[in-house]
């Protein structure tokens, strides 16, 4: 059994990449502590530079609805003053394997958007699974961190895609979901609004938690039958 990798190219780049059902779970539990810390070090600073948007990944949160019984939840830091933008994920019980997944922006609930992200899909997303964790960190003043479509359409650099992106997040024009092959644009979805610090760190912690113990739970369960 293979255990969780790590592969660190700069202290702004951490990729967890994983794969199986207690890969998943030892992940989910690092993801867990890489959130406390980020969060914890937020709430205590002297500078209003730190914005929380947590969210829940439903499938009735998909334009249209799927036909899906997966679920998971999320967690999107953005630094504003360095820059930096870290996704924090977990997901347990899609119908096939993920194909996919990213945040999209900028349009009003009830609507589908551009991907604003890296393509094909987040890099070291876990891939081919129906359950798993991801971390990741991403420097938004670097092209590579969107969509090349997205910043056409915003404004041509990185920065002014980058402006566009967390206006609307704030606005709560923005979201993330998790593509799989049965359902290839969009499985689950959340919405992303933002959200105080403290109460946050609670809501994900134990979201991600138990999402990840109970699709763990029910892999095993249904082995052992």
């Amino acid at each position: 059994m293979l255990c969780p990798t790590f592969s660190k190219s700069s202290s702004r780049f951490l990729k967890i990449k994983m794969s199986g059902s207690l890969q998943s779970l030892r992940s989910a539990l690092l993801v867990i502590g890489t959130v406390a810390a980020t969060l914890s070090a937020a709430s205590v600073s002297s500078q209003a530079s730190i914005f929380t948007f947590d969210t829940f990944l439903s499938p009735a949160n998909e334009v249209p609805p799927t036909a899906s019984s997966g679920t998971g939840v999320a967690a999107i830091t953005i630094d504003t003053v360095t820059n930096m933008l870290t996704v924090n994920v977990a997901f347990s019980g899609l119908t096939t394997g993920t194909t996919a997944s990213h945040i999209h922006c900028c349009v009003p609930p009830g609507q589908n958007a551009i991907v604003a992200t890296t393509l094909p899909f987040f890099p070291g997303f876990p891939i081919g699974v129906t359950q798993g964790a991801y971390s990741m960190t991403f420097d938004m003043l670097m092209s590579s961190s969107y969509n090349p479509a997205f910043i056409t359409a915003h404004g041509g650099t990185p920065a002014s895609a980058e402006a566009a992106l967390f206006a609307g997040m704030e606005a709560g024009d923005a979201y993330i979901n998790i593509h799989t092959m049965m359902f290839p644009t969009g499985e689950i979805r959340g919405l992303l609004p933002a959200v105080p610090i403290p109460p946050a760190l609670p809501l994900f912690a134990s979201g991600l938690a138990g999402l990840v113990l109970l699709g763990w739970r029910r892999k095993r369960k249904a082995m052992s039958a």
